[in-house]
């Protein structure tokens, strides 16, 4: 008898694979209120933690690996990049074969899955290094547990993914894969710095995925249920890390608030370009042009307008928490990621041409 004899998997549809409205979509959250009580904070925590309870997924019973529709096929149109993603609306990919395009999709899929598990990886450390520190009764306890459980079934997700379409790829820049041993430290050293990264890491990845599901392209089945499920806990996730900046930015000191609106906007700058950028090895893999790539990230000027749009909710968050100063609306501007701020949540970014 085979472990799979005694441990059959269970049985999947194509048709069955949860829609975007149920899987991908927001949840209901928590609203923001600036300047909560650490008694609503606690209520906002407890609700997080039982949402977890109540809805969510598993790496290998909602996700049909073994559905003939989820293998990887590399004919596959679909493979091809979605415009919503820089390198999918250039020129010069829609100028190369549909073999190359193909290819470099397959590619692209698996090293942004890739960097998602690695960065995954360093957050799980380092929620593991703040809980560490954390007094009986706290009621983050709880949550980051359910957050750290949640995102070990993501790293499962996203390595079988890379694993299925069977590219060797790198993910992360190699100084972000040789600093991830230092990284989760933060989360008992510097936590508000930490939550700061946190959201660095996760709201490049989450404002790209979205994009990409609110569109008409087809993609892959394998890849389409990966983001579904990515984008409707992550919510949560973003949620998490949102009020716990809000009701502990008033708690900092003069110099560390002073710091923070400095260190804000240059932590999400960094990790999120290790996130949005791809690796060189793409570059060398595919001959694709340095000029190309340097226009893509981000010279050209929709270049810029995109990477303004992906930051729009953390503008939102430093206004409310007050960390947006003259310095902080300075180093914002120096480092191209100034812009508008949301005015809700995951405001699409088409609100903004039309408010414009």
């Amino acid at each position: 008898m085979t472990i799979q004899d005694m441990h059959p998997a269970p049985s999947h549809s194509a048709d069955k694979v949860l829609p975007f409205r149920e899987a991908g979509e927001l949840p209901e959250l928590p609203e923001m209120q600036p300047g909560m009580t650490r008694e609503k904070y606690a209520e906002v925590l407890e609700d997080l933690s039982q949402a977890s309870v109540d809805r969510h997924f598993d790496a290998f019973r909602d996700i049909a690996w073994d559905h003939p529709d989820f293998q990887v096929d590399p004919t596959d149109v679909r493979w091809v990049l979605p415009k919503a993603d820089r390198l999918g609306a250039s020129e010069w990919y829609r100028a190369q074969s549909v073999d190359k395009q193909i290819a470099i999709g397959m590619w692209r899929q698996a090293n942004i899955m890739k960097v998602g598990l690695q960065f995954e990886n360093i957050l799980i450390r380092g929620i593991m290094q703040y809980i560490f520190t954390l007094p009986n009764g706290s009621p983050e306890f709880r949550y980051l547990t359910h957050e750290a459980t949640e995102e070990c079934h993501h790293t499962q997700m996203f390595q079988r993914g890379v694993n299925r379409i069977g590219v060797d790829v790198p993910g992360m820049k190699w100084w972000m894969r040789k600093g991830a041993t230092v990284l989760p430290w933060f989360g008992s050293l510097a936590p508000f710095a930490f939550f700061v990264g946190v959201l660095a890491g996760e709201e490049p990845i989450d404002h790209t995925q979205k994009r990409i599901l609110r569109g008409a392209e087809e993609m892959p089945p394998v890849i389409k249920r990966i983001m579904q499920i990515h984008v409707a806990e992550e919510a949560r996730h973003i949620s998490f890390a949102h009020h716990y900046i809000l009701t502990n930015a008033p708690r900092l000191n003069w110099f560390e608030r002073h710091l923070m609106t400095v260190l804000f906007p240059l932590i999400m700058r960094i990790l999120g370009d290790a996130i949005l950028v791809p690796a060189k090895e793409m570059s060398r893999e595919f001959n694709i042009p340095k000029k190309v790539m340097k226009d893509l990230y981000w010279r050209a000027p929709e270049s810029r307008e995109h990477l303004s749009e992906v930051f729009a909710d953390v503008r939102m968050l430093a206004e409310e928490a007050g960390l947006m100063t003259r310095m902080g609306r300075f180093m914002w501007r120096l480092l191209r990621i100034d812009g508008r701020p949301s005015r809700f949540r995951s405001e699409p970014a088409v609100a903004f041409s039309e408010a414009a």
